[in-house]
């Protein structure tokens, strides 16, 4: 596995820019999943993200970690789809809330998942890299 694959796989916050209403952008942190070169958000179609993508499904996005040496970082951009189909939704937002929750017995975990009834599915296009 490359450097930034595994880098993604094991970085708990991402940052997302959707585009909003008058085309300003709108970036949120959000917890997620790296897998299969697609990264998958939980989300509820309330959220402002969810209903940018439905609008507008470009989105940019960044994880990067260090102030001193070293620092790493990956962006990219791509096109984003919203999963609605129950079943999937609720076997991704699982696999999501199991990398940040010791049991998804956990009542925030319950809680989440219960709101969750949707997912953002990014498929990057494009990557940047740096590294010091």
């Amino acid at each position: 596995m490359n450097r930034k694959d595994e880098f993604l796989k094991t970085q708990k916050i991402l940052h997302l820019t959707t585009i909003g209403s008058k085309n300003i952008p709108h970036i949120v942190p959000v917890w997620y999943l790296y897998s299969s070169k697609k990264i998958y958000i939980g989300t509820n179609t309330k959220t402002k993200k969810a209903q940018n993508v439905n609008k507008n499904n470009k989105v940019a996005f960044c994880v990067d970690v260090g102030v001193n040496s070293p620092i790493f970082g990956v962006m990219g951009q791509g096109n984003a789809n919203i999963i609605l189909e129950n079943n999937k939704v609720k076997k991704i937002a699982k696999k999501i809330l199991a990398r940040y929750f010791k049991s998804l017995q956990n009542k925030s975990a319950v809680e989440l998942l219960d709101n969750t009834d949707c997912i953002i599915e990014i498929i990057p296009e494009k990557f940047s890299i740096w590294s010091y």
